[in-house]
């Protein structure tokens, strides 16, 4: 039987706007200016960069990837303690795919009584015809869904084209091949037993759950004494205890894990709520109410078994908690993009040698400094050096200084292109006579003369005094 309902629904427009999500935003475009990417969401591996509309992160700024991480892990918390595995049921990629899969596959083969007598009959054209389209549609499928991973690494209309004319990198190849092997496999072999013996969730969430959470559930005050529609009349008319539940087996059929949800809550229910609409199919069809199986709580159960009015706390301890974290990360995270520093500096001082002693008597330490400039332009800096005594001087390698700057020998001028890094040599040398002790603590300043954003790094100059 081919399950109708508004789970049903919501399945499936979950699964057209994931799917469409996924497979169609590698070719968004996003205008960032010259020489940089147009392609709205773009992990660029040359650039060592990621690129989400307007969001631009760089490598050191991979907290943003772990505050993402944390509040993924958190809403998973939050959606389980409000409906279960409700993740499971309707977002999980595992869940998706499979619909997708079994969509094709009964389309072409019918619902499950005519795949179960396809099976069973003798190989024929009729059958290799209906096998050899299903499973040519499950590859494609599969490898446009290893095509669209690989779109986010790369261009994704210059990635289609070179992959369409042999062109592109074996690695484009190999990892496609991968994915449309994995996808396949997953979702159109191994299916629920993914979500059975495979997937940790299940295990974890049982220890996060509680009495209040939504979960399927079939209402035995309700269901029981179960029996065949007939047998349930005749009961009826005797005075006898009837339930509603007819022993129709639908719930059973429409299971995507195969699982009888009126032998209570068990490991493999993914929660999607199939059973409920095949329930209330047939309850319409009987004339009797619906919502025999529903979101529902283990409290609840006691409560109506007691005759008790049933009682949903969706807002507790645990949801606000699993919100409040939630809202936290991403105000930090918002507050750390809106205060997001454009310029960078980092500095590494030389170990052999620590010091370098002159023909003067003076010393000499060595720094090779990284400059960042984030800004879609070039951008002129200020270099300099504070904390050293009187008299020092500082250069770096291949810039040599100005007219304006000469008069002071701690600082210069230099630049750094659009979207980029520059690594520099700098050297910084000591005053002549001048007793220095073994580790003097100093810094050196970078400011971006047109935006006036300051960076300052500290470190030492060493010297061999005590």
């Amino acid at each position: 039987m081919e399950v109708k309902g508004r789970f049903r629904k919501i399945k499936w427009a979950i699964l057209f706007v994931t799917l469409g999500i996924y497979y169609f935003t590698p070719f968004l475009r996003w205008d960032r200016g010259p020489l940089l990417p147009d392609q709205a969401v773009l992990i660029d591996f040359e650039r060592k960069r990621g690129y989400f509309f307007f969001l631009e992160i760089w490598p050191q700024e991979v907290y943003y990837l772990t505050g993402l991480l944390i509040i993924a892990s958190v809403a998973l918390f939050l959606m389980n303690a409000i409906a279960g595995r409700l993740w499971c049921g309707y977002l999980c990629p595992q869940t998706v795919w499979t619909d997708l899969f079994l969509r094709v596959e009964s389309l072409i083969e019918g619902d499950r009584r005519k795949r179960i007598a396809l099976d069973k009959q003798p190989w024929s054209a009729e059958k290799i015809l209906k096998k050899g389209t299903k499973h040519f549609l499950w590859l494609m499928i599969a490898w446009w869904t290893g095509g669209a991973w690989v779109l986010y690494f790369a261009d994704a209309p210059t990635l289609v084209h070179d992959l369409a004319t042999g062109q592109a990198a074996l690695s484009a190849y190999v990892w496609i091949g991968i994915l449309t092997f994995t996808t396949y496999s997953l979702a159109g072999h191994m299916r629920e037993q993914i979500c059975v013996y495979m997937c940790p969730w299940p295990r974890i969430q049982a220890a996060l759950t509680d009495e209040h959470a939504l979960n399927v559930t079939y209402r035995y005050d309700r269901g029981e004494p179960r029996g065949h529609l007939k047998e349930s009349l005749k009961r009826e008319e005797e005075g006898l205890p009837a339930g509603d539940c007819i022993d129709c087996n639908q719930c059973l059929y429409a299971c995507p894990t195969g699982v009888d949800i009126r032998k209570g809550a068990q490991l493999d229910c993914i929660q999607c709520g199939l059973c409920i609409d095949a329930c209330d199919s047939i309850m319409d069809k009987v004339g009797k109410p619906t919502g025999l199986i529903a979101y529902d709580t283990d409290l609840n159960i006691e409560r109506r078994e007691k005759g008790e009015t049933p009682v949903y706390r969706l807002i507790r301890p645990r949801t606000v908690l699993y919100t409040l974290i939630i809202a936290m990360i991403a105000g930090v995270m918002l507050y750390m993009q809106l205060n997001r520093s454009m310029t960078g500096l980092s500095v590494v001082h030389d170990r052999n040698p620590l010091y370098v002693q002159q023909s003067d008597g003076s010393f000499r330490n060595g720094y090779s400094l990284r400059l960042l400039n984030k800004h879609n332009n070039e951008q002129s800096f200020t270099l300099s050096v504070e904390g050293m005594p009187a008299g020092t001087t500082f250069e770096v390698v291949g810039i040599h200084r100005n007219d304006e700057a000469i008069t002071n020998k701690t600082q210069l001028s230099l630049s750094v292109d659009a979207d980029t890094t520059r690594s520099v040599r700098a050297l910084v040398f000591s005053p002549t006579g001048v007793d220095l002790p073994n580790s003097r603590a100093m810094s050196f300043k970078l400011v971006d003369t047109e935006t006036g954003e300051t960076t300052v790094i500290h470190d030492f100059f060493r010297a061999p005094g005590e």
